[in-house]
């Protein structure tokens, strides 16, 4: 089909994956972030439902439909990115499969039933909301990155409410609110089952972690081994590249 881009957009392939999605860098592109929850997420693969919560430019849904053929559907609340979304779906002929919600997260178990879903992604935004001068003056960005919108509690327990019992809920996010994460998880019903930290470079600190966890499952946390993402000359690792190229 032909692509209409608007704005300061732009057409990028999308890492390894043989697809292109729509981005702009004044509103949203995809981090590393996306790249790896789609791959740390066990995915069903012929039979199931998955939602995707906070879905930007509609990045994960989008790698997620390499590794699955259920439909995925995606929920944005950003008018601007939710139509990147839908244009770069159709453009990848993959209307067949993904669908775009434009609306509010929380509204969700309301208007599409509780309980539906195998799995449900998250990329949310990571910060708590600071002092008004310290927000980013880019509405579209700001809410991406901060708990404008909607709060990590918000996020886990809407996550809850869609997943079925014994279906999977993943996130990405950031080490220093792992503690806020499993204590959520815990008060609504999804038990942290694995949890895996991302390190930029050895000797530094982890700056992600990828957690997954199970509607009413039993206590059980897997630490999977760490993914390291540079080398000491700022190459990605070969792990890291296996995961760009896998997507």
């Amino acid at each position: 089909m032909e692509l209409e881009l608007k704005y300061d957009e732009r057409l990028d392939h999308v890492l390894g994956s043989g697809l292109k999605i729509i981005q702009s860098p004044s509103v949203f592109a995809f981090s590393l972030d996306a790249a790896l929850l789609a791959h740390f997420t066990y995915v069903p693969f012929h039979k199931g439902k998955i939602i995707d919560l906070c879905s930007g430019n509609g990045i994960i849904p989008i790698l997620l439909s390499k590794k699955t053929t259920v439909s995925i559907l995606g929920v944005e609340i950003q008018e601007r990115l939710y139509d990147m979304a839908k244009r770069s779906i159709m453009f990848n002929k993959l209307d067949n499969q993904i669908e775009m919600i434009h609306g509010d997260l929380k509204d969700m178990p309301r208007t599409l039933g509780k309980g539906k879903y195998d799995l449900v992604t998250c990329n949310p935004p990571y910060f708590i909301t600071p002092n008004t001068k310290e927000i980013n003056e880019n509405e579209h960005l700001a809410i991406a990155r901060h708990e404008i919108l909607c709060t990590l509690e918000d996020v886990i327990s809407v996550c809850s409410d869609l997943v079925k019992e014994g279906g999977k809920v993943s996130l990405v996010h950031r080490p220093g609110r792992l503690v806020d994460i499993i204590t959520m998880m815990r008060k609504y019903k999804v038990e942290p089952k694995r949890l895996q930290f991302v390190y930029p470079k050895i000797g530094k600190e982890a700056n992600i972690i990828l957690i997954e966890g199970i509607k009413y499952g039993n206590p059980d946390l897997k630490i999977l081994d760490p993914i390291i993402v540079y080398k000491d000359n700022n190459e990605y690792t070969d792990l890291l590249r296996e995961i760009i190229d896998g997507n």
